[in-house]
């Protein structure tokens, strides 16, 4: 098959994380692969196919090869791929990474995007009942995986070492992480550190977000937060792994992939629900879960922190249960469903 992504940006993040993922893997397949990106976008990943950059800052149906197939994500890629396909350069199919309606500016302009293709992949049930109900189009499901990278490396049995709790932050600046409930994290985090002061409190950001972001630099003078920017995957296994628990306090994600790297690395999570994390998240089972009306977030990490025979066994099931989810898996699954789409376009 040939394949064009439309991509803005390969910043580091887990939806930029899957596409070049599957890009990649559909790559070593034996496919041919192009990434088609505007002029001047910023590449974070290692990628295994060329890059087509536009001449200018947004795409044109111009700017598209021929192709089997044109695999858009983020809406503002949903009509130039559309147009592109009118042309006869390939069948639409979207990847909707995120349901953005209920959670990004101009949702008038995302929410008539889905009209566009019947050709949809999602990543959760959760995300396809939402589109199927606003909608009317049910999308095949491409879960998510975690890279061998993310593995367990059995650190935390170190003498002397004190307890660490984590958690990733985003750059909150133009309304993109409203979502991640930022300010709720921080004050529920103060409140755990009131009752603990011995716990070591980790915040974890993409190093160009945090140079780029006042608000994060401004977490590097509170004393109660040590923060740490990877550059790369082993980087960002590393502090995983110094993590004894992982919280996660999105509201709204359809996938969720740092509370399933950071299981796969041995961290008990504690999550708040985001609709896409009860596909791998089971409270009681292999993490603590609450809805974000029940303001126990700080209330699940020091329970973890105090009983450390239930830290242990959820970070124990986590990690096990973790290993269903693999990118090998997901870009199989992807390509099988790619080939139907077309075998029904004949």
């Amino acid at each position: 098959m040939k394949l064009t992504f439309p991509i803005l940006t390969l910043i580091r993040g887990g939806a930029q994380r899957m596409l070049a993922e599957l890009a990649n893997r559909m790559t070593h397949m034996g496919h041919e692969v192009v990434i088609l990106m505007p002029a001047h976008s910023i590449v974070e990943y290692e990628l295994a196919c060329p890059i087509i950059f536009s001449a200018g800052s947004t795409l044109s149906e111009d700017d598209f090869p021929y192709a089997d197939c044109i695999i858009s994500n983020y809406y503002t890629t949903v009509s130039v791929a559309q147009r592109a396909s009118d042309q006869g350069k390939g069948v639409h199919v979207r990847l909707a990474l995120c349901y953005e309606p209920a959670f990004l500016p101009d949702n008038n302009l995302s929410f008539s995007t889905y009209s566009v293709t019947r050709n949809l992949f999602v990543l959760s049930r959760w995300e396809q009942e939402i589109i199927r109900l606003n909608h009317g189009i049910k999308g095949r499901i491409v879960p998510v995986g975690v890279d061998d990278e993310f593995r367990n490396m059995n650190m935390r049995e170190a003498q002397g070492r004190q307890l660490v709790v984590s958690a990733i932050m985003r750059k909150p600046e133009g309304g993109f992480a409203n979502h991640r409930e930022q300010k709720y994290l921080l004050q529920q985090l103060n409140v755990v550190k009131q009752a603990h002061p011995e716990v070591q409190l980790y915040i974890i950001s993409p190093p160009g977000e945090y140079a780029s972001s006042a608000e994060l630099q401004s977490l590097l003078a509170d004393e109660r937060y040590q923060v740490r920017t990877p550059a790369n995957d082993i980087e960002l296994s590393y502090h995983y792994n110094e993590s004894d628990i992982f919280v996660s306090s999105s509201t709204y994600d359809s996938g969720s992939l740092p509370g399933l790297e950071a299981m796969r690395c041995g961290a008990a999570l504690v999550a708040l629900y985001s609709g896409g994390n009860l596909e791998y998240g089971v409270h009681g089972h292999n993490c603590m879960m609450s809805y974000r009306f029940e303001n126990r977030l700080a209330e699940d990490i020091i329970t973890l922190i105090r009983n450390k025979e239930m830290r242990e066994r959820l970070a124990r099931t986590g990690e096990n249960d973790s290993r269903r989810y693999n990118w090998a898996k997901s870009a199989e699954i992807f390509h099988d469903e790619l080939l139907y789409i077309l075998a029904r376009q004949g």
